[in-house]
């Protein structure tokens, strides 16, 4: 018996506008359908069918670590990426279900547990294109190199960050570059199980600086687990990576790929940068909320 957290929430959140169909060529609609179809033949059933013949209600499970604010069972609307998902399966007329691990866990179930149709959120590398159909962006990601301000580090370059020791959270991708470097044993990393964490050694002074996305960062110090003079200590550095979308790692199989397909098309009826300008400006105000 597998230790699971299960967790579900409304389809569509109320504040996504619906998706208009009359806006879509006949073409798109029609294979869009076709898609839709596949779709709920490869989701699972939910309970018996009702008495008057009605089907029963299918499920989509997705195994996931809790990354806040991207994804999470605590927060509005699960989170960023959780808001696209409820709204594309919303859609697509599926009940979402997310269930929540550490992050290798995460990884493990979602690319070989029966339960579930995949993990989430991912980032794309070339090792991962081998394991997973990747769903379109459910959300955008900035890394930052985060760092004490008593001993602040200046690098132009992931080249100036070989004498220090940077901790990373195991199994993460960090971009092909920094993953290269660390195989070639250029950059010394400390693994940790997650962002909280690898921030609270770099508080204690075991690693000189610390891999970390910016809103997971600033979400971090946001919260009540750090006080106002920790999250004063911190300062961080953004131009050493690339942004980097997220996505949702389907299993690398046929039902994976036509499961990618149902979800992409039904995403493309939403714009995802007005629902993360939307979200953010939100998560803003509540984070500054007394």
């Amino acid at each position: 018996m597998l230790p699971i957290l299960r967790w579900t929430r409304s389809l569509a959140p109320s504040r996504l506008p619906p998706p208009s169909s009359q806006a879509l060529p006949l073409r798109r609609r029609l294979a869009g359908g076709c898609l839709l179809w596949l779709a709920l033949c490869a989701v699972q059933p939910v309970g018996a069918a009702h008495p008057d013949g009605v089907a029963p209600l299918r499920v989509i499970r997705f195994a996931a670590e809790d990354w806040p604010p991207f994804i999470g069972p605590d927060l509005p609307d699960s989170g960023l990426s959780g808001a696209l998902l409820q709204a594309v399966y919303g859609r697509l007329g599926v009940q979402l279900q997310i269930e929540y691990f550490p992050w290798k866990r995460t990884m493990e179930f979602g690319l070989h547990h029966p339960r579930y149709a995949g993990f989430l959120a991912v980032w794309r590398s070339p090792e991962r294109e081998q394991l997973c159909h990747f769903s379109s962006s459910i959300g955008n990601t900035q890394t930052v190199l985060a760092f004490l301000k008593s001993a602040p580090v200046a690098a132009a370059s992931l080249a100036g960050l070989n004498k220090l020791r940077i901790g990373t959270v195991a199994g993460y991708s960090n971009g092909e570059q920094f993953d290269a470097m660390r195989q070639r044993g250029e950059l010394t990393v400390d693994e940790g199980v997650n962002d909280e964490t690898n921030l609270r050694k770099l508080l204690k002074q075991r690693v000189g600086a610390i891999v970390v996305e910016r809103h997971v960062l600033q979400h971090l110090l946001a919260s009540r687990r750090f006080s106002r003079a920790e999250a004063a200590r911190i300062g961080s550095i953004d131009t050493l990576f690339k942004e980097r979308s997220v996505h949702v790692c389907f299993k690398r199989d046929e039902q994976g790929l036509t499961q990618q397909r149902a979800f992409n098309e039904a995403a493309r009826e939403f714009d995802l940068g007005k629902i993360e300008r939307a979200y953010w400006k939100d998560n803003a105000r509540r984070v500054m909320a007394p």
